[in-house]
């Protein structure tokens, strides 16, 4: 059963272990640095559907079900799935899962869902209420820019703080049995907002998010950065990594410089690709991420510690109409090289 370490963090004594993992993407992601990493690279944006919505769905479950082969199971062996996307009420994932018949629960995080998702499926099979969990999320830069943006048709100009939606799904399947990597510790963070209203900065608004939550870790576990391998945020982009860096040196007084990384910047070429921006974004991006190149280290032994903050940027499509501002969240997920 999960042990409450410290204020905030979770211990999970039985360290749940990965049993399969799997990550398809888009064309642009498949022309990045991690290529090579991922299972599958559609080459059409529309998935051989009619709308990029419909894409994603199909995108999503050949994910998850890719992950599944690969962990030597079956739908019907899964006890659980936690998932979701950033279309409204997770349709992406809703209609990408439902013909696999297993038993649903829908999770919004923004960004941060792939480490939402898979916390609460480490929290289950730790405490024994499933066997076999599934964790998964998906984006698409189409539907996500008309969602959140402007249609693509209009040709708007992007910021230089703006990031690019990955077109990209990740999934992971959880069990009891033996792995190569092991979930040791998560922590589930807490709200912040510093007041930023600019939806074309995400990183900004998500970086003292994930100050915070390396933060409370950190301290609950009475721990070091250099205790660990990595320190992987998902996705704060460039902007939003140097953030974090001087949010955590001035407000903290703790140097992650030399064990940091981003997905935002892994996942794309920042130098050579066209029209990344300040980097990735997306659930889809920490997902895709993750479940390539990451767990593939952390399986070789190339990775023995990894701290992975997935972080989100809690807007929706109705709430920067009302002059909100853009809320940030970080959760965060220990995984081990067993």
């Amino acid at each position: 059963m999960p042990v409450r370490q410290g204020r905030y963090t979770m211990m999970l004594p039985s360290a749940p272990g990965i049993a399969g993992y799997a990550a398809v993407v888009g064309k642009k992601e498949g022309e990045g640095p991690l290529g090579k990493e991922f299972d599958y690279i559609y080459e059409d944006a529309m998935a051989g559907e009619k709308s990029w919505e419909k894409a994603e769905s199909v995108i999503h479950r050949d994910a998850v079900s890719r992950a599944i082969s690969k962990a030597g199971i079956t739908p019907q062996d899964a006890d659980v799935i936690f998932a979701g996307d950033l279309l409204n009420q997770c349709m992406g994932t809703t209609f990408g899962v439902r013909e696999l018949g297993i038993p649903f629960a829908g999770l919004y995080g923004a960004c941060s869902t792939m480490s939402l998702s898979l916390a609460a499926a480490a929290v289950c099979v730790d405490s024994r209420i499933a066997e076999i969990a599934v964790a998964s999320t998906s984006s698409h830069f189409c539907s996500a820019e008309k969602q959140f943006r402007m249609p693509l048709e209009y040709g708007g100009q992007r910021t230089p703080t703006a990031q690019w939606t990955a077109t990209a799904a990740g999934s992971v399947v959880v069990t009891k049995a033996e792995s190569k990597a092991r979930i040791e510790k998560i922590l589930i963070g807490r709200i912040q907002d510093y007041g930023i209203k600019d939806p074309n900065n995400m990183g900004a608004a998500m970086a003292p998010a994930a100050c915070r939550t390396i933060a409370d870790f950190l301290a609950d576990t009475n721990t070091s950065p250099d205790d660990y391998d990595m320190i992987l945020t998902g996705d704060l982009g460039s902007v939003g990594s140097q953030l974090l860096c001087e949010l955590m040196i001035k407000q903290e007084n703790i140097d992650i410089g030399s064990v940091h990384e981003d997905c935002g910047l892994l996942l794309y070429d920042m130098t050579n690709q066209k029209d990344v921006g300040a980097g990735g974004s997306g659930c889809g991006c920490s997902g895709a991420v993750l479940c390539s190149s990451i767990l593939k280290k952390i399986e070789n032994g190339d990775l023995k510690k990894v701290l992975f903050v997935g972080t989100g940027a809690l807007l929706s499509s109705v709430s920067p109409l009302q002059s909100e501002t853009i809320p940030g969240i970080a959760h965060a997920v220990l995984i081990s090289g067993g």
